[in-house]
């Protein structure tokens, strides 16, 4: 197989988990769901270049570990049906790091879209 093909089939492969993570889990849609409206935001804003490389940042990392998260599930329930302490604590830990960079992304939005709020609001109102 030519290098061309071998690498277009990686990445097919790639997109094919990406497709695969959204469709099958709840969590991914709703990240990707809340991306999607931070990126409108962020356009409506008219946001400086440096907040749009955080939040694209900010945005890869909380999606990338969705999907960490949901091959570590799929592993640990391909490795047992039975209820084990090490596979729950491997769940919860996989899912806790997304739990903790979804909030710092929280925090990280706020940092960044309050400023401009801030001056959207304070311009409407003067306006009025």
């Amino acid at each position: 197989m030519r290098k061309r093909e071998r690498l277009r089939k990686s990445f097919s492969h790639a997109w094919s988990g990406v497709k695969a993570a959204i469709q099958a889990e709840r969590n991914m849609r709703i990240h990707v769901l809340m991306a999607a409206i931070v990126v409108i935001a962020a356009i409506i804003f008219k946001i400086s270049k440096i907040e749009w490389l955080i939040l694209l940042i900010t945005i890869g990392i909380v999606l990338s570990l969705e999907m960490i998260n949901t091959a570590i599930e799929r592993v640990v329930d391909l490795a047992t049906d039975e209820y084990h302490p090490l596979a729950k604590a491997a769940k919860d830990i996989a899912a806790g790091a997304v739990f903790l960079f979804a909030f710092i992304s929280i925090i990280i939005g706020v940092v960044i879209f309050i400023p401009h709020l801030v001056h959207f609001f304070k311009y409407s109102l003067h306006f009025w």
